[in-house]
């Protein structure tokens, strides 16, 4: 199922992190478990915030990425099932048959 990973890190623990070098690392830890699709940084609420659109195979997966984000940036993480284009148009022509 595609998802919407949103990553709102903690700003003290995400400074340490920029300062020591490792926030980089641990993206990519995260990324490379994950695959994503795309992914965009900014800010929601005044934090720094990543969002990360990829397919997450099995809840089961959620710990392996989400446990490096809380430990590592203080993070609060919040996942949302999202569609493409092309999942709206898929999903709307399904609705109407029924």
């Amino acid at each position: 199922m595609r998802v919407l990973l949103t990553v709102q890190m903690d700003t003290e623990k995400a400074t340490k992190a920029i300062a020591d070098q490792t926030l980089p690392d641990t993206l990519k830890s995260v990324f490379d478990r994950i695959k994503p699709e795309a992914a965009y940084f900014g800010t929601m609420e005044g934090l720094r915030t990543a969002y990360v659109v990829f397919d997450l195979k099995d809840a089961s997966d959620i710990p392996s990425f989400a446990e490096p984000l809380f430990q590592k940036v203080g993070a609060k993480v919040n996942l949302m099932p999202v569609m493409n284009f092309e999942d709206v148009q898929t999903g709307l022509r399904n609705a109407a048959s029924h």
